[in-house]
């Protein structure tokens, strides 16, 4: 994932400092925590398999961890659908802390 601009910490640092002078209400400091949130990036269907593969899971498994179905892991894998928002999410999570990230007990 990439780091945040030093340009964008400037200006959320001054938005922060803003907050606590009470010159800026709660809502515009949380649109600026919002902005300063870095991309999430895409992954290609070779990656996904290979995320799931490192985690030693079938797809089926797979799909009930990450809280979908076996069709959709299969077409991520396949290159015919790409995952978007939490799923991808959590896909960059078990890529970069393992599997044991979003196991629930």
């Amino acid at each position: 994932m990439r780091k945040k601009s030093a340009i964008l910490e400037a200006v959320h640092d001054t938005a922060q400092g803003l907050h606590a002078a009470g010159v800026m209400d709660q809502m515009t400091l949380r649109e600026f925590d919002r902005l300063c949130l870095p991309p999430v990036k895409p992954l290609q269907a070779e990656e996904i398999r290979q995320i799931r593969e490192g985690a030693h899971v079938s797809q089926a498994v797979f799909a009930a961890l990450l809280n979908t179905s076996v069709s959709t892991v299969q077409k991520w894998e396949i290159g015919q659908k790409k995952p978007t928002g939490a799923a991808l999410k959590l896909l960059h999570l078990v890529q970069s802390k393992g599997l044991e990230s979003i196991c629930l007990n």
